[in-house]
Parts: C-alpha cells; structure tokens; sequence
C-alpha cells in the first residue's frame, strides 16, 4: 500500500511526502539503554520518503538482516516551509499534525556501522523503515512540551513517554533543523524515542498511541 499523508478524519492532505528527519538520543533513558553517550547537541539524520509506509493494515520488516528493532516516537508534519531563523511562532504555526510513529532500526547492522565510524544509513533507511499511521490536528494539543506516546506490543506495554522528557523540545528542535537545512511542506520530523526499544517478531500485534487523543492498531506481517 502507497503512502500518502492523511489526517484521523480521513482527510488526505493537499502536500506530498517529502523527507523524514529524526532526532537521536533525546531521550537520556533510551541513551542509557543502549549503552550511549548523551550527545551534547542534537544528532540529526534523514531518512528518505521512499522508506514510509502506512500503518494500516500492517507491515513488513526485512528478513535475514540481523535484529529489526521498534522505535516509538511522536511526529510532527509540517504543512509550511522553515529555514535557518524560523521563530518558535513560526515553528508552531508550521505544525500541520502530530502522530504516533514508528522508526524501525536494523540494530545489528547499526552496531556494526557505528564500530567503524560509518553513516546509519543502511540500518535505518531500508523499504518500510518508518511506519506512519494518520495525523490529529495541531491544536490538539494545547501545549507540545505535554504529548504522550505509548506503544503497546501483544498486550504488554513496552514504551510508554511524554514530550516533556525530551533533551529537546519539539520547537527547538524543529528550530535547530531548520537552521541546518531547509524543511518543506509534507517533510515529517520524528522527535526521537523513549526507554524501551527491543526486537520485532513476525506476527506480533502492535497499538501505536497518542493516549487519550488517537489510537492504531497494526502488526507485522
């Protein structure tokens, strides 16, 4: 099934899907469960749109490639342009939509690749590496430093967190990456993962949240 943004009402949005940029380590517990050092400044990096796939009706993860680990995370879709510069005011009245994402990692390879100093791209930039279900309004929420996330896997919960833990805001860091590149309408910000990330399984049965606000349920196949 083709990506394409839509929103909880079934609305489908005017813009198309254009990059994913993530933030790593921005939650100090998930630093410390993989044995990370908290960065001092924020770690960027991209994935392409290519990657996306929609959450509804489940999802593929590679096989034979080593661990193929979950990464909750809340994000951001932005509906109007931003560069180097950007006010939080015009952060925050970019913010077309928030969601429950997930960032899906080949952690094996990942360990392997920071060993020898290379770029995460092969780990984290493979076909079906973010799985993204549809978008609540921004007004949603009244403050962005109180959104919570919570992915729940066969019953059990295995990451429960809130925006306000972050290292980083969601608007200064939203601020910082566009100070480091030009960010465009349809572009998604994923604003980084809390304590809790482990292995998929085949079959599993996932319910991705924003408690309280939206609430998917997807597997993998």
């Amino acid at each position: 099934m083709s990506y394409q943004h839509q929103y909880v009402d079934g609305t489908r949005s005017h813009f198309p899907l254009g990059k994913v940029v993530c933030v790593g380590r921005n939650y100090a517990e998930h630093a410390k469960e993989l044995n990370n050092p908290i960065p001092s400044e924020p770690l960027l990096f991209i994935k392409p749109g290519s990657c996306v796939v929609p959450a509804e009706g489940g999802f593929k993860i590679p096989e034979g490639r080593g661990s193929v680990h979950y990464e909750a995370e809340i994000a951001v879709l932005l509906g109007k342009p931003l560069s180097a510069g950007a006010s939080p005011e015009q952060v925050l009245d970019a913010i077309s939509g928030f969601a429950p994402a997930l960032d899906l990692t080949l952690r094996d390879l990942q360990g392997t690749l920071k060993d020898k100093g290379l770029p995460w791209e092969l780990a984290k930039c493979f076909d079906g590496a973010c799985v993204l279900p549809p978008f609540v309004s921004p007004g949603t929420f009244a403050d962005v430093n109180d959104i919570p996330i919570r992915l729940t896997i066969n019953g059990e919960v295995r990451q429960d967190g809130n925006s306000a833990m972050m290292l980083n805001p969601i608007v200064a860091i939203v601020q910082h990456m566009a100070a480091q590149f030009y960010l465009q309408a349809g572009d998604v910000i994923l604003t980084g993962t809390p304590a809790g990330v482990g292995p998929f399984e085949s079959g599993d049965e996932l319910v991705l949240e924003l408690p309280g606000v939206s609430r998917f349920e997807t597997r993998v196949l």
